[in-house]
């Protein structure tokens, strides 16, 4: 048997992982800039690896990635029933996964991400690793979790692993299913009184004692309460291990963004946690896949054996035919965080058009108004426009009582943004309207407000407070939705139409808020039949409430009332009865 040849900079025997990143380091396969990161990490290391007090046990990499190629067998269409040999990125995951140790013997990474495109095989990658970990991994009664937010979801995974244990025989022989068909439930391994089952956050199960957590699709959690649930688990098992698998997601305050960006910082060594592992395919900065094919495999390993170039051909060419389904392509496909499945506007146009003024510059101006009123959980959100200047700014109040509570279910650092002074917080769990309606007060006094256009919702609400305060001010309804104001003739359609032409011409300065650059980010359009264009809360991936009032300023600042014809004819009315 000839032996491995060595490398003269680890002087250890190249094994596959070593290989892969030897392979993306040097260009021989190319990677994005992440995962050229991870190699690098990786080999670096290996020539640290007595100082940083790690083990790198080719053994027991080796080992791991046999485990695939012998043990385990594929499924669906052509694949069906044949070995899982692993591919050269796969080799590196799974081998860096079980081949690093810390001096103590264990397992170095607790922690795994992986973010690939669509297709590459993630799933069954990771039930072949949930399959070894119950089994081969000498573990006593370890128990190996499919875990999501839905049972549905946590089935998909466990699927796989099902399906693989039917096409192997030396599996079948030793694993012992629950349930039939489609209805299998839980995977035994008796030998170690050990099981592998799809676990979920709803359906109330408590006291897991995971040794294996396998996590799908972490973009579609909204929040972090499942890798939490399991994380709390592991305190008494000595290596165990939370895998989360995922394509790209279009909500950067998610939870599942919040792990991309620590992988990329921890991949690219300006975060140190040596018991975190990261693979991220992306794409370099100037990349564009729908114009150049070359960069495809930098979000796609697996491209020309999961799938073909054909397939992505096809996706290439609807994206660019059905603008609608562009962000879904790049994101899906080619691992491009989009701001939302349907985005208004992308983050470059918005951000071009920001600055971070004083508003003070303005005082005694002429300018007009939006006001978005908010129920329990909502922001009020307040916007002002100055159209001589064509400039505008945005505040937010929130209630203070839930002011945390929210912060982890918006995935957003409120707490933050109210110390900046980007945000004001009232008391109690609803928006005190008292406090807007004295802050009204107060821009009022500063600008010179023509009129202020106001979603009806609530407003008879505020209007008390505007009495509280003493506050006599020129306000207007605006039309919400596909709906047109019959009093004043303001409605969303036209006013998003002037605001988004504004905006993507860069005819407009908006005030920097992070707030409100969270709100554009999350807005989503809908049309209907004669491509009239409104918001849609619900498709949103987060708090919309700065960009309808912004979009409600600046359609009251351009609008020519039908009211003013209105009280013409009312005086010409008053007029003819008086003589």
């Amino acid at each position: 048997m000839a032996k491995r040849k060595q490398t003269n900079s680890t002087n250890s025997l190249v094994d596959k992982a070593t290989q892969y990143a030897i392979d993306v380091t040097s260009g021989k396969i190319l990677a994005g800039p992440d995962i050229r990161n991870s190699c690098k990490r990786h080999l670096d290391d290996l020539k640290n690896a007595k100082e940083k007090g790690l083990i790198w046990d080719i053994e027991s990499a080796d080992r791991a990635t046999a485990f695939f190629e012998k043990v385990l067998k594929l499924n669906g269409g052509e694949h069906e029933g044949k070995p899982f040999v692993l591919l050269p990125w796969q080799c590196f995951i799974v081998g860096s996964i079980f081949g690093w140790k810390t001096l103590d013997g264990y397992r170095r990474f607790r922690m795994v991400y992986i973010e690939s495109g669509k297709g590459s095989g993630k799933s069954p990658l990771a039930a072949g690793i949930g399959l070894y970990c119950l089994m081969a991994d000498n573990e006593p009664r370890a128990e190996v979790y499919a875990a999501a937010t839905k049972k549905d979801q946590a089935m998909i995974l466990f699927r796989d692993a099902v399906a693989m244990v039917d096409q192997s025989p030396a599996l079948s022989e030793r694993i012992r299913k629950s349930g039939m068909g489609q209805n299998v439930w839980n995977l035994a391994y008796l030998q170690k009184g050990a099981f592998f089952r799809p676990i979920s956050s709803d359906n109330g199960q408590s006291g897991p004692r995971p040794h294996c957590v396998l996590i799908d699709e972490i973009h579609e959690h909204k929040s972090n309460e499942v890798v939490e649930m399991m994380r709390a688990g592991t305190k008494g098992r000595t290596q165990a291990i939370i895998l989360m698998i995922t394509n790209s997601g279009h909500n950067k305050t998610s939870v599942c963004y919040e792990y991309h960006e620590y992988g990329r910082k921890v991949a690219e060594q300006t975060l140190t946690d040596d018991a975190f592992f990261s693979f991220i395919c992306s794409l370099d900065e100037g990349d564009d896949p729908l114009t150049d094919e070359s960069c495809w495999p930098k979000a796609n390993p697996s491209l020309g054996h999961t799938f073909t170039h054909k397939y992505l051909r096809e996706q290439v060419t609807q994206a660019k035919g059905m603008p609608a389904k562009e962000s879904i392509v790049r994101r899906l496909n080619f691992c491009q965080w989009v701001e939302a499945d349907n985005p208004w506007l992308a983050a470059d146009i918005w951000m071009a058009n920001e600055q971070d003024f004083n508003i003070e510059e303005f005082v005694g101006e002429e300018c007009y108004g939006g006001l978005d009123l908010s129920g329990t959980r909502d922001l009020t959100a307040l916007s002002l426009y100055f159209p001589k200047y064509k400039t505008a700014f945005t505040e937010f109040w929130t209630p203070q009582e839930t002011l945390l509570d929210r912060s982890k279910s918006d995935h957003v650092p409120y707490d933050v943004w109210v110390k900046q002074g980007h945000l004001f917080a009232t008391p109690g769990r609803v928006v005190d309207y008292d406090y807007v309606a004295k802050r009204l007060g107060e821009l009022k006094a500063k600008f010179n407000i023509i009129r202020l256009a106001f979603d009806p919702y609530r407003i008879k609400y505020f209007q008390k407070s505007l009495d509280n305060e003493s506050i006599d001010i020129e306000m207007t309804p605006h039309g919400q939705g596909f709906f047109k104001s019959q009093e004043s003739g303001l409605w969303m359609p036209h006013s998003i139409e002037l605001l988004e032409k504004d905006i993507t011409e860069n005819n407009i300065t908006i005030k920097f808020n992070p707030c409100l650059r969270w709100n554009a980010a999350s807005a989503v359009l809908e049309s209907d039949n004669k491509e009239n264009k409104v918001f849609a809360k619900k498709k949103s991936s987060g708090r919309i409430d700065g960009v309808v009032s912004l979009a409600m300023a600046r359609g009251c600042a351009d609008a020519t009332y039908e009211q003013t014809n209105n009280l013409s004819d009312h005086i010409l009315n008053v007029g003819i009865r008086s003589l």
